[in-house]
């Protein structure tokens, strides 16, 4: 006897929405207890923030002759680009489930911020090498314009930051922003020092050395983004999910003999997704077994945050496929297949 949860997958992934906040996860509306509203607003204010100071920091950049100051200009402009990535990235996440999309478009947030990192790899890139060309004839910077107009930039950047922090959530995308955001912050305490630097001791030269300095923080920061938003595109574990520790969770509750074929996943950043094998125990009708299934999804939303999760229940173990023929006999249960067996 074998049921395949209540219904379907698709029923199972719409049924998502019923669920309200949990520990570790949300539906579709929430990231950790942020609504997508709010994380949309935060973002807009980020973007007007961070455009309306664009356009002085470029003109700065060009008056007082600062690669410092253009240099975090360029990454302001990674910034309003990122904003708006971000920005569409939200919306698209926020569309409903299709036939052709039977999941919605929750990987647009993850694909955003993969767009993101990337695009702050290429603004560092030509940081460094325009930094690098600079430091063999360091150009006159007008100090006083720098120290300026970086002032400015960083009462901007915190501004931005504080509110996408707030809202950030467990979302990729909103981490992408913000990463944005305190790496620009950072740009900017570091064209400060350098103007300082260049009033006192006119020191030219400090301008691209402390440009090398953002472009490797911005490198940085973005390595944990890249990392993270290529294990979700890639279906890896989700983070501070054990999936031991979740079928030995499983096969503990009373009625269930044995918990085989686990698979945990993630939908987008902040929404983790499990399939399974479980064996019921004993003799059961097909009303207690999707009763059972219902209990159990239940536990696995309450205790581990997993709203979206397929159960295939078994009167008795599945046979073995492919290389499992050429296994020695093992309790079922023992024997966990390589992710590509299921």
């Amino acid at each position: 006897m074998s049921d395949h949860d209540d219904h379907d997958d698709h029923d199972d992934h719409d049924d998502g929405d019923s669920h309200g906040d949990h520990a570790h996860g949300g539906g579709h509306s929430h990231s950790h207890g942020v609504a997508v509203g709010t994380q949309r607003k935060a973002l807009w204010i980020a973007l007007v923030l961070n455009a309306g100071f664009l356009g002085a920091e470029i003109a700065g950049g060009i008056a007082f002759n600062s690669l410092a100051l253009l240099a975090d200009a360029a990454h302001m402009t990674s910034d309003v680009a990122g904003l708006i990535i971000a920005l569409i990235a939200q919306s698209l996440m926020s569309r409903p489930p299709t036939r052709r999309h039977s999941f919605g478009l929750k990987r647009a947030e993850v694909l955003g911020a993969q767009v993101n990192g990337l695009l702050l790899v290429v603004v560092s890139g030509w940081i460094i090498y325009e930094a690098i060309r600079r430091l063999s004839e360091p150009p006159d910077v007008a100090g006083a314009g720098l120290l300026i107009v970086a002032t400015l930039g960083l009462f901007v950047n915190l501004a931005s930051a504080v509110v996408l922090g707030r809202a950030q959530g467990a979302s990729l995308n909103m981490r992408g922003a913000f990463i944005h955001m305190t790496a620009d912050a950072a740009g900017s305490v570091a064209a400060i020092a350098a103007g300082i630097a260049i009033i006192v001791w006119h020191a030219e030269w400090v301008d691209p050395v402390v440009s090398i300095g953002i472009a490797l923080l911005v490198l940085w920061a973005t390595w944990g983004l890249l990392r993270d938003t290529t294990s979700v595109l890639l279906e890896g574990t989700p983070k501070g999910l054990d999936p031991d520790a979740i079928e030995a969770a499983v096969a503990s509750q009373d009625g269930v003999e044995a918990v085989h074929h686990l698979h945990l996943w993630s939908l987008s950043s902040d929404q983790p997704a499990l399939s399974a094998h479980v064996v019921l125990a004993g003799e059961v009708t097909l009303h207690e077994a999707q009763q059972r299934g219902n209990e159990l999804k239940d536990i696995l939303s309450s205790r581990y945050g997993i709203d979206h999760a397929t159960l295939e229940l078994e009167c008795h173990p599945c046979e073995p496929q492919g290389d499992e023929l050429s296994r020695p006999a093992v309790p079922q249960h023992l024997d966990r297949p390589v992710p590509s067996d299921h």
